[in-house]
Formats: structure tokens, C-alpha cells, sequence
């Protein structure tokens, strides 16, 4: 059996195409070479696990360590009894190491000790009697909360002091969130923890980082070497266009191409092969879209997340718990300026914060197709504005997102009536005061003739003490009509102000000239 693009679980090389597990952790064996205790970090689905599960084996088959990879998830059930928390995981550390090490490396029977000091004393036994040093790897340590967290970061560090002669030499604790979160996890207290954080004694803290280009090169060429399905020129390079890298949806979109879509092995993947593939995953909402989109809700999220979709500029701290937060989970990229990850989770925020809307949408599809087959963008404008009218102020009032909602409103309506005939790409970003809009209307013409009809939207908003936007949206929309050459397009201005006239009275659609001189559509609202 040929080997296959895995989204689900740890990867294997016989089974799956993977870039080798090593790679990913370059600084770690250097790490465990200075007996240090660090972190390993990474968002959901990059590949930690099997990074340090391929750590583990290569250390211990070197034979200078013994070295175990093991998961701490299961004790996420023990909430605060730490002392079913730390039995737990010894019960994982020995069937783990049933599986992954010699006989002579294995744990000793574990002694009966107090709930408080079972995980330290049980360690300190194992390291004793073991012929080499022993490496530990704690999996998925985030899955474990408040006392349970904090007897097992305390244990640790109080046998780090002793790790040379009588404790694991070196520790790594894997899981969604830097160090920093652990606090947080473990009640946020400072004056009861006793210390900025329960695990003071890191050395360093590893992100594992999402694939670079030329990864995702290799990745995708060891299933042509394997089924000599080749990637059409400019494929590889739209598939890291429109993950960033992330390594699940990398592995997503070749195998919604290959298994799911079936395009067959002598054709090539195209660009327009991902592209379908993209909307499907978004449609699909598979578990980690879903789990990401989950996290939307939560108001450190909201805080980072919704000036973001509005364009808003915000002030952050020099250090923003928040900010590092939403970046652990991977929802907006790695470094400044802050954005979303990539245009994949780009379009599943928007669709999930906009799908109250759509629901709400009576307007019917079919009726904005032209007799042609092209797309009836004024009609489309035309309706809003009505529908606006009447919704507007009560779906602004009710919106969780409030500062971002009418950017969300405009979103969720076009979503709604270019659903299943064209396709809608946003663009945002925190500090630009606007969001751009492209809408792509692929259709066939009566002749046979195919077509892309292009619409650019841009949306802004006029909030308090601030001039009117017209003049800027002019500027800002030029340059985005540039990128696309396009002749024409629409400026949305959202009034905001407390002090702004009825909506019935600021509604309207005008036709206006940009600084280049090109015809514009005006939507105020």
C-alpha cells in the first residue's frame, strides 16, 4: 500500500509522506545534551508529537539515554485531585515504556507515597535504578488544570537540582501554550503559586514552526515520486499561499485532491484543483477548523480578533498575554504584524462570526444571475441596502463582535447570495481601517465561452471623532482595484458615530470618482 497525506494522529514514514520528524527540532538534542528542562510549543496539528516521539527513539537507540515520550491527556479527567492526576500519568509513563524501551530501562515498581510527592519520588526510584540518564517527555501537559498542574510543574522542579545524579537529567514539557499560559492554567494566583510561574526552571522554550516553502516542496513531491502525479506549475506554491505552511492543512488540501476530490494519478493538480479543494475544507469544518473556530468565542480571542476583522488599530502592552495567546493557538501568524495565519483560517473566522447572518437572508441566490450567466452585483448592492434598512441597527446591537460588526453583516450577506455559484477572498488586517473584499463569479456563457466575472469591495467604517473616510477608502480602494486591474469598484462606508442620522436617513448608493479617475460605487450605511 502506497503511503498517503495524514490528517489525523502522529505520522509515520512507512505510512505516510512526512518530512522527517528530526528536522522539525533542530535546538532539542542540544538541549537534552545540557541536561536542561525546557518547553516545546506549537499550535494544534504541526507535528509535536511526532517530532518528539522520533526524539525520544533516535536518543535512546544512540544509547547514551534512556528516553520516553508519553501523554498526559489522560489526567485531564483528574481536574484537581492531584493525586489521581500524578497516578495517572505514572500509569502512562509505564505502558509507554513497555513499548518504547529494553527491559533494564524500564520504571521499578512504583512505592506507595504521599499524593503530593508520588510523581518526584517515583521518578527519583526510576533514575536511581536505571544504568542510563533518563529523558522525559510530557506530552499534551496543557491537558492538565489548576491543582493538578501545579503538583506536577512543583514536583519537577523540586527534583531538577538533583537531576545529575538522582532525576530525569532533562525534562520537556510539550503542549499548546508557552510556559508563560501554565500560570494561567494553574489558577493565575501569583501570590499563591509562590512564584511568576510554577515551572521556573526552563532553559529555553521551542515553537515548532510551520513548514517553509521548500517543505512543503518536499512533501508534496514524495507523492509524485511514489504515483508519479505531478503538481502543475504555480500549484505548490498556491498550496503554501494559502496554508502559510501549517503542516494539517498542507497534508488537508493534498489529500482532499487525491482521496477525497480523486483526481486521477495521470492529471495534474492544478491551481484550480486547490482552490475547490480550499472551499471544501471551509464547508466541511473538519475537526480542527472546527476546534480552532470554537475558540472564537472565548473574550481574550474576541479582544485580539475582532479589531483585526474591523482593521481597527488597537494599543497592546509590551508583553499581551492575549496577544501571545491567540498566537499559541495559531490563529494569527508567528510575527508582527499581526494577521491571520493564512487565508484558510482567514476565511473560516469570517464565515463562523458572519453565519448568524447568513441564516438570517432571505434573498434568494438564483435571482442575482443575469441571463447570461454573469452576476448582478448592483442588484445585489441595491437589495443590501434595503435589507440594511431593516436590519442593520438590531443585528450592530446584537453582534458579540460588535466593533467589527457591520464588516461582518456586509460579509455574511454576499456570502450568502454568491453561495455555490462564486467565490468571496477577504483581506484584513489590524491598523488599515478597512477590509477587502474580491468576489470571483466563474460562469459559461451561452456561446460556450468561459469567464471569471471580478468584483472589489471595500469596507469601512466612520467611528466617533473621526472625519469621514471617503477620501482615504478613495486612496486605499485604487491601490486594491490596481492589484486586480480592475476599472471599477465599490467603497461600503458604515456610519458608526452615536451621533449619526437614522438609517433610513444614511442609506444610500452613490456613484463617486477615485483619485485615479475611476468610476466608483458608493454604499453608505
Amino acid at each position: 500500500m502506497s503511503r498517503r497525506f495524514n490528517t489525523a494522529g502522529p505520522c509515520s514514514p512507512v505510512d505516510h509522506y512526512m518530512i522527517p520528524a528530526l528536522e522539525r527540532l533542530p535546538a532539542a538534542p542540544a538541549l537534552v545534551g545540557q541536561n536542561a528542562y525546557f518547553v516545546v510549543h506549537a499550535p494544534r496539528q504541526t507535528g509535536k508529537t511526532t517530532a518528539l516521539r522520533a526524539l525520544a527513539q533516535d536518543l535512546t537507540a544512540r544509547g547514551r539515554y534512556a528516553a520516553l515520550h508519553f501523554s498526559c491527556e489522560v489526567a485531564e479527567a483528574a481536574g484537581d485531585d492531584y493525586g489521581a492526576a500524578n497516578r495517572d500519568i505514572l500509569t502512562q509513563i509505564r505502558i509507554n515504556a513497555e513499548s518504547q524501551l529494553a527491559t533494564d530501562l524500564r520504571p521499578p515498581a512504583w512505592s506507595a507515597e504521599s499524593e503530593g510527592s508520588l510523581l518526584q519520588v517515583a521518578l527519583r526510584a526510576w533514575a536511581l535504578a536505571c544504568p542510563r540518564p533518563l529523558v522525559l517527555f510530557f506530552d499534551e501537559i496543557d491537558a492538565l488544570r489548576g491543582q493538578s498542574l501545579i503538583s506536577v510543574l512543583r514536583q519537577l522542579r523540586a527534583g531538577f537540582p538533583t537531576r545529575s545524579q538522582e532525576f530525569p537529567v532533562s525534562v520537556a514539557l510539550c503542549g499548546l501554550r508557552d510556559v508563560r499560559e501554565y500560570k494561567a492554567l494553574a489558577g493565575g494566583d501569583p501570590d499563591r503559586l509562590g512564584t511568576a510561574s510554577p515551572f521556573n526552571v526552563k532553559l529555553e522554550s521551542l515553537r515548532l514552526g510551520d513548514f517553509t516553502p521548500d517543505e512543503v516542496a518536499e512533501l508534496y513531491g514524495q507523492h509524485t515520486a511514489e504515483t508519479g502525479q505531478r503538481f502543475a506549475p504555480g500549484a505548490v506554491e498556491h498550496a503554501y499561499e494559502l496554508t502559510a505552511g501549517q503542516p494539517w492543512l498542507v497534508n488537508a488540501l493534498a489529500r482532499e485532491v487525491v482521496e477525497k476530490m480523486a483526481v486521477p494519478a495521470p492529471e495534474p493538480v492544478t491551481i484550480a484543483h486547490l482552490e475547490d479543494a480550499k472551499e471544501r475544507l471551509v464547508l466541511d469544518r473538519a475537526t480542527h477548523l472546527d476546534s480552532l473556530a470554537a475558540k472564537l468565542a472565548q473574550p481574550r480571542v474576541q479582544r485580539i480578533i475582532g479589531p483585526l476583522l474591523a482593521g481597527d488599530p488597537f494599543a497592546l502592552e509590551p508583553y499581551d498575554d492575549d496577544l501571545v495567546y491567540v498566537r499559541d493557538l495559531g490563529l494569527i501568524a508567528p510575527k508582527a504584524p499581526v494577521r491571520v495565519a493564512n487565508p484558510i483560517y482567514r476565511e473560516v473566522i469570517a464565515r463562523v462570526l458572519s453565519s448568524s447572518i447568513q441564516e438570517s437572508v432571505t434573498a434568494d441566490p438564483r435571482s442575482f444571475v443575469r441571463p447570461e450567466g454573469g452576476f448582478d452585483f448592483p442588484r445585489v448592492l441595491d437589495e443590501f441596502a434595503d435589507w440594511w434598512i431593516e436590519n442593520g441597527d438590531f443585528l450592530v446591537r446584537t453582534g458579540f463582535y460588535h466593533e467589527a460588526a457591520p464588516q461582518l453583516i456586509l460579509m455574511g450577506y454576499l456570502q450568502r447570495v454568491v453561495n455555490g455559484g462564486g467565490f468571496v477572498e477577504r483581506e484584513y488586517a489590524v491598523g488599515t481601517g478597512r477590509v477587502d473584499l474580491h468576489i470571483r463569479w466563474p460562469y459559461v456563457t451561452a456561446d460556450g465561452s468561459r469567464r471569471v466575472q471580478r468584483e472589489a469591495l471595500e469596507i469601512k467604517t466612520w467611528r466617533s471623532k473621526k472625519t469621514d473616510p471617503l477620501r482615504q477608502g478613495l486612496r486605499q480602494l485604487d491601490r486594491y482595484l490596481d492589484r486586480f486591474q480592475l476599472g471599477t469598484g465599490t467603497l461600503a462606508i458604515f456610519d458608526q458615530r452615536p451621533a449619526a442620522p437614522p438609517i433610513d436617513e444614511r442609506t444610500a448608493i452613490t456613484t463617486v470618482t477615485s483619485p485615479a479617475g475611476r468610476p466608483i460605487t458608493l454604499l453608505r450605511g
